[in-house]
C-alpha cells in the first residue's frame, strides 16, 4: 500500500517540469541577461500554469563559451545569473508556491578554466594529471582516433603544454572528465552534494551517457548506410558514426547506482538522465533500472517528421524496447528547432497546433517536460548571421543556423520594450512576431494556447492514469495515432488527429466509452467510431457494459 510519504517521495511519476533558460527568462538587473532574481519574479506564473516542477538550464560559474554548458565552478553562481542567496530565495519561493526545483548539471565536462583542467594541463605528473581524457598523439601526429566532436571536426584537441591530445566531446573549451580516476568520481559527487544541501528536489544530468569513454581508445565505425546517429542535423559528420566507444560505456552503469545511492540518502529526490545515443530505448532502459536513474529524457519527439505513422513507431518502439523505464517526452528544449515550426509544414499553424501537442504530450506514458515559451506557441526565431551567439550555428553555417532561434527572450508584455523581458537590448533580440504571442495578450484571451494549456495541465493533474497508468498502443492510422491508458480500473481513451482533416478512427471495444469533458477538445464518440476535426483530440473512460446501464 502506497503510504502519503511514499507519494510524496514519487512526486516525479507523471509530474509536468517546466525548463527555464535563465539568461532569456527574465532581466531584473537590466544588462540585458536573464538572471535567477528574473525567475523568481515569474514563479506565480509558472505555478498558475499548472506544473509541478522547474528545471533550470546552467546558471553556475562560466566563460560562457557555449552559454553555461562550460563550467568554471560548480558551486558558485555566475555574476551574470546572481549570487548563491539569489538561488536559495529562489528554491525557498519556488517551495513556497509547491515547485519543486530541479538544476541542470553538466558534469561530462568541465570549461577550460575550471581550476581543476588549469592543474591537469601544466604536466603528466601533478596531482589533478589524470582528472581529463589525455592520450598521445599517433606517430604521424595526428590524433589517437576517429572521435568527433558534436560541434563539428576531431573530439580531440592539442594541448603545447603537455604535448598531448585532450578529449572534448563538444568545443575545444570543453574538456572531458576522466571518470575511469576514482577521484574524479568523487568530486563530482560532491558537487550533488553541495547543491542538495542548499535545498534543490533533483538534477537534470546533462549528457549523462558521456561519462565514460573507452580506455582503449578504439575508433568508431561507420553507421549501417542510410542511417544517421539520432538527434544531429545531417550536415554534421557526427551523424554518420556508430559511437560505440566515444560513449555510453559500461562503466558508466556502475558509477550511476554511486550517484543514486547518493541521492536516495534525501527523501523525495529524482534525476532525469539526457541521453543521446543511436540505441536511444535500450539504452535508457539501463540507465534507468537496477538503482541508476530515476529518468531518462529523451529525443525521439524532436525530428522533423511528425506523421502520425512516424509517432506510432517511435511509441511501439518504446513500448517493445524501454521496458519499465520511466521517460520525460518532450517536444522542445533549448537546443531544438521550436516544434510548431518543426512541425508545421504538415500540421500547420502554431495557434492551432500547440494545445493538440500538449495533450498528445501529457497523455504518454512517461513524465513531461515543457520549455519555456512553448506555452504560448512561439515559433522558432529567425536571427540574422551578424547577431548569431550560438559556436555551434556559427560553425555550422548556413546548413545549420544553430539553436539561438529557440532561445530568444520571454515576450511578457507585448506593448513594453524587448516585450517586457528587459529595458535594454537583450543577448538576443526579440522578434517581433513574439510579441503578438505575449504573456499579457495571451492571459486576457479565453481561448488562448496559454489558458488552454493552464487548462489542460489542471485537468490532467486529475486524471491517475494519465500521471501513472500503463500504455498500449492501438493500431496505426494515416492521421491518427490512439492509445489506452489504465491504472487500476481506471481505463482511457485518447485519440489525436495530427492532420489538417477530418479524421475518423474505428475503435471497438467490449465496453461503452464515456467522452470526458473539460479538457478543451471536441472530438466526438460515434458508436465504434471516434471523429476528430482538425488538430482534434479525444478523451474517453472505457466502463464496463454492467456498469454503464441506468
Amino acid at each position: 500500500m502506497q503510504t502519503e510519504s511514499t507519494k510524496n517521495n514519487d512526486w516525479w511519476v507523471g509530474a509536468s517540469i517546466y525548463q527555464i533558460y535563465p539568461r532569456s527568462f527574465q532581466d531584473s538587473n537590466g544588462d540585458g541577461v536573464g538572471d535567477l532574481r528574473g525567475i523568481t519574479m515569474r514563479l506565480p506564473y509558472i505555478a498558475e500554469l499548472g506544473v509541478d516542477a522547474i528545471w533550470i538550464s546552467p546558471f553556475f560559474k562560466s566563460p560562457m563559451h557555449d552559454f553555461g554548458y562550460d563550467i568554471s565552478d560548480y558551486c558558485d553562481v555566475d555574476p551574470r545569473f546572481g549570487t548563491l542567496d539569489d538561488f536559495d530565495a529562489l528554491v525557498a519561493e519556488a517551495h513556497r508556491l509547491k515547485l519543486k526545483v530541479l538544476i541542470d548539471l553538466v558534469l561530462s565536462h568541465t570549461a577550460s578554466e575550471h581550476p581543476w583542467f588549469v592543474e591537469s594541463r601544466q604536466d603528466k605528473t601533478n596531482p589533478k594529471a589524470d582528472w581529463y581524457v589525455w592520450a598521445d598523439a599517433k606517430k604521424d601526429g595526428s590524433p589517437p582516433n576517429n572521435w568527433l566532436s558534436l560541434f563539428g571536426g576531431s573530439a580531440w584537441q592539442w594541448d603545447t603544454r603537455r604535448g598531448q591530445y585532450y578529449l572534448r566531446n563538444f568545443l575545444s573549451s570543453q574538456p572531458d572528465l576522466n571518470y575511469h580516476c576514482p577521484q574524479v568520481q568523487d568530486a563530482v559527487l560532491d558537487v550533488v552534494r553541495f547543491w542538495l544541501d542548499r535545498g534543490c528536489d533533483g538534477f537534470r544530468f546533462d549528457v549523462v551517457n558521456f561519462y565514460f569513454h573507452d580506455k582503449e581508445l578504439r575508433s568508431n565505425p561507420p553507421q549501417p548506410e542510410g542511417r544517421f546517429a539520432a538527434a544531429v542535423p545531417r550536415s554534421n559528420p557526427y551523424a554518420f558514426q556508430r559511437h560505440l566507444y566515444d560513449k555510453t560505456q559500461p562503466e558508466n552503469l556502475v558509477f550511476l547506482q554511486r550517484l543514486r545511492a547518493l541521492l536516495d540518502s534525501r527523501p523525495g529526490i529524482t534525476s532525469i538522465g539526457e541521453i543521446g545515443d543511436d540505441e536511444q530505448y535500450a539504452t535508457l532502459n539501463h540507465y534507468t533500472t537496477d538503482g541508476r536513474l530515476h529518468m531518462a529524457y529523451t529525443f525521439n519527439l524532436m525530428e522533423r517528421d511528425c506523421s502520425a505513422r512516424f509517432i506510432h513507431g517511435v511509441l511501439e518502439e518504446f513500448l517493445r524496447e524501454a521496458g519499465s523505464a520511466w521517460v520525460c517526452w518532450a517536444l522542445n528544449n533549448h537546443d531544438v528547432t521550436r516544434v510548431v515550426t518543426r512541425w508545421q509544414s504538415l500540421m500547420g499553424e502554431g495557434p492551432r497546433v500547440a494545445p493538440l501537442l500538449l495533450a498528445l504530450l501529457g497523455s504518454l506514458r512517461g513524465s513531461i517536460c515543457l520549455y519555456q515559451g512553448e506555452e504560448l506557441g512561439l515559433t522558432e526565431a529567425v536571427v540574422p548571421y551578424e547577431l548569431l551567439q550560438d559556436p555551434y550555428g556559427k560553425s555550422m553555417w548556413p546548413a545549420f543556423a544553430g539553436r539561438d532561434g529557440c532561445r530568444t527572450p520571454m515576450p511578457w508584455e507585448a506593448a513594453r520594450s524587448h516585450g517586457g523581458f528587459s529595458e535594454v537590448q537583450p543577448w538576443l533580440p526579440v522578434p517581433s512576431e513574439h510579441l503578438q504571442s505575449a504573456v499579457d495578450i495571451q492571459l486576457g484571451m479565453p481561448d488562448s494556447v496559454l489558458r488552454r494549456y493552464q487548462s489542460f495541465l489542471r485537468w490532467r493533474n486529475g486524471i491517475a492514469a494519465l500521471k501513472s497508468g500503463s500504455m498500449t498502443l492501438l493500431p496505426a492510422h494515416e492521421q491518427v495515432v490512439a492509445f489506452e491508458r489504465q491504472l487500476g480500473d481506471e481505463r482511457v481513451l485518447c485519440v489525436f488527429n495530427l492532420s489538417n482533416t477530418e479524421a475518423r478512427y474505428e475503435a471497438e471495444f467490449d465496453v461503452d466509452v464515456r467522452p470526458i469533458d473539460g479538457h478543451g477538445f471536441t472530438g466526438t464518440w460515434d458508436q465504434a467510431e471516434v471523429v476528430l476535426q482538425p488538430h482534434q483530440a479525444f478523451f474517453g473512460r472505457l466502463v464496463p457494459l454492467t456498469l454503464s446501464k441506468p
